[in-house]
């Protein structure tokens, strides 16, 4: 394995110390490694060595001024959002803490780019916004992923109805990041719904309206149907 591709992995892992080492031994072969500078300062970070985080991203900056990686994240150090990973695991696990029906762990599908996703830590809060009938995933403002469309449709119904919703990192790879998405508060007019239904229900409630649809018309059913989920 390449040094790049193990310095990826490590990142993704969440080996921040090996993150550090592999990322600085990339830096020395070429000082100009956009990409290794960010993994290095989001360890930096992590690892709770805020001011070499600012002053790597900083370098990033100075080479690529319009670095969206290392402007967000220079933005959240200014803030203090991008701090040391002090979390226990006890917190982690508690945060995704499983309730029928109020929570559910997706993956995402249309992912970003891998550089994108190494960005990304377990329990990180994750944004969710409404465009196009779709809910899209945001770390910030960078796009992360969007949600598989039977959930993005059902949530948008919700969500325009009062629900609030919260969500987070669960798990992140190259080619796959699943989240974990929390109903916080739940709107009166649809308090005797629950936000997620399990794989087999959902499964069983889609055959058996597929198989009443067929009875009542022989007709094809237009794919724009699909929209009844946003309906009032």
């Amino acid at each position: 394995m390449s040094l790049k591709k193990q310095a990826i992995q490590t990142a993704l892992k969440g080996d921040w110390q090996n993150a550090i080492t592999l990322n600085k031994d990339l830096i020395k072969e070429n000082p100009s490694d956009i990409d290794a500078l960010n993994r290095l300062a989001l360890a930096y970070a992590i690892t709770g060595k805020i001011n070499l985080a600012k002053t790597t991203y900083l370098k990033v900056v100075k080479i690529d001024p319009l670095n969206s990686i290392a402007l967000r994240n220079l933005k959240k150090i200014k803030e203090k959002i991008l701090k040391a990973n002090s979390n226990s695991n006890y917190y982690i696990n508690n945060k995704f803490l499983e309730e029928p029906g109020r929570t559910k762990v997706i993956e995402l599908v249309n992912i970003a780019q891998p550089k994108i996703i190494e960005q990304l830590r377990t329990g990180q809060s994750l944004n969710l916004s409404i465009k196009r009938l779709k809910i899209f995933i945001l770390d910030d403002k960078q796009y992360v992923g969007v949600l598989p469309d039977d959930i993005g449709k059902r949530l948008i119904k919700f969500i325009k109805g009062g629900c609030q919703y919260e969500a987070y990192t669960k798990s992140a790879s190259a080619h796959k990041v699943t989240i974990f998405i929390k109903e916080l508060k739940k709107s009166s007019r649809y308090r005797n719904q629950p936000s997620f239904i399990p794989n087999s229900e959902s499964s069983l409630v889609l055959d058996k309206s597929k198989r009443s649809r067929d009875l009542e018309s022989p007709e094809p059913i237009p794919s724009e149907a699909d929209g009844h989920y946003l309906e009032d």
